[in-house]
This record gives C-alpha cells, structure tokens and sequence, in this order.
C-alpha cells in the first residue's frame, strides 16, 4: 500500500469557463511541479482532452485519470471517473447524445479548444459545454457504471451547482459511495447536517480552472499498487471511490 497525492477535478481549455493555458500538456507539467502524482482531467460534458492528457501525463510522469464534470438536467454537476481512456470516450459518446446543443457564443462565453499534447489545436467544440444535459441525478449513477466507471456529486460546499444547494439535501437515492468538497474544512459542517455523509468517501479537489488553481499537493489516497503499474493505481483508486466508506 501506498499513499498518492491527487487532485481529481480539472478542467481544460476544452471548458469554456477555463483559461486557454489550460491545454492538457500545461497541467501535466503543473501537477509535476505541485507535487500530484494523480489527476483527473474533468471538463464539462465532454472527455474530448482526455487522449491528449494521457500522452502528456506519461511524458510527466503523472498518473492521468479520465473524466467528465457532468451537468445533469437539474443543474447539478457530478464529477464522473473511468478506468481506461476507452471508457471514457465511450460515455463522452453517450453523453455527446444527450447534450442540449445550443451553438456557443466565444465572444461571450469563451472558445472550447480540443488539443493534442503538443499544444496545437486539433478541433472545437462548437456547441455550449456546460449546460444542462437530458441526464437526471437519478439516472447519472447507473450510467457510468456501465462503462465501469464511479460517479459522485461535485463540490456539494458550494452554491453554484451543488446537489446540496440544489435541492436543499443530500439524498438516500441514487446511493453515493463518495461525495466532493472544494474546501475540507467544511466537512464536519455538513456531516452535522447530513449525517449521510459520514458514512462516505471525502474526495478534496481544486475544481481548477486556471493552472494557478491547481493546488499543491495535500490530499492523499492509499492505493494497493502492486505490482506496481499506471494502469493498476488507477484500476485500484476507481475501485476505490466505488467501495466508498469514510477514511
């Protein structure tokens, strides 16, 4: 067993809301220098980045986790992780399908640039990434399972698309083994008002945006890595955030 630093919510430049120097290969280097030895990369619906920041992690020596920040059709973002890269694009698919595709406004909103992992521009999403999907919160769960993945509500602390500030509680259904806050201090808060939550995995993230937004590392996970491989820490940390139960 060993402990791994991680930070499993990052968006890229694919994310409309996230600076353009957040190309796969800039957060790659960044979670070398913060000292990250796990990242997901999460942006909005979409795992378009995900191959191009798999090349630059294995150039960092960065175990990359692949993953999508989903926005159900409540509104409410919930951070969904994979095993393999294939999964992933094979969810990205299903969810492309279920996307609301409204044409995005750069000048308003921001570009939304799909990269390889030498940093040139290989293509755009042309249609609004973050809002709502046709995906309910009911629905979300069982839908990553089956591309073997774990699904689990994003930065409930916060009010902006937080299942918390949603809908007024975190709910016995669909059954969370894990739940994420941008700040750890406010976990004995809402393990107070929720007391389904001590009962869960806490997963700390940087929900970064810009490469100044990724943290140093702080937040460990202890992993069975043996023998040792990228692919079975990964394997191991999906298992898991599946298994849930508090530290």
């Amino acid at each position: 067993m060993n402990k791994y630093y991680y930070d499993l919510h990052i968006h890229s430049c694919l994310s409309p809301c996230a600076d353009n120097d957040m190309t796969p290969a800039n957060i790659a280097g960044t979670a070398t220098l913060a000292g990250i030895q796990i990242m997901a990369l999460t942006d909005h619906n979409s795992v378009k980045n995900c191959p191009a920041f798999f090349k630059a992690c294995k150039k960092y020596g960065v175990i990359p986790v692949p993953g999508m920040e989903l926005t159900t059709a409540e509104d409410i973002h919930a951070v969904c992780l994979f095993e393999t890269l294939d999964m992933a694009l094979a969810f990205g698919e299903e969810i492309d399908s279920r996307r609301v595709k409204i044409p995005n406004r750069v000048d308003i909103f921001g570009d939304q640039f799909i990269m390889d992992e030498n940093e040139n521009i290989i293509g755009t999403d042309e249609f609004m990434l973050p809002n709502a999907t046709t995906v309910s919160i009911d629905e979300a769960p069982g839908i990553v399972k089956k591309y073997g993945g774990v699904c689990y509500p994003a930065h409930i602390d916060r009010q902006a698309n937080g299942i918390v500030a949603v809908l007024g509680t975190f709910p016995d259904k669909p059954a969370f083994s894990c739940f994420e806050l941008h700040d750890k201090e406010k976990r004995r808060e809402l393990s107070e008002r929720f007391p389904i939550l001590s009962g869960k995995r806490l997963v700390v993230s940087s929900d970064a945006h810009y490469l100044w937004d990724i943290r140093d590392a702080d937040c460990t996970i202890e992993l069975d890595d043996e023998p040792y491989s990228g692919d079975l820490v990964r394997k191991r940390l999906i298992e898991k955030l599946k298994n849930g139960g508090a530290e």
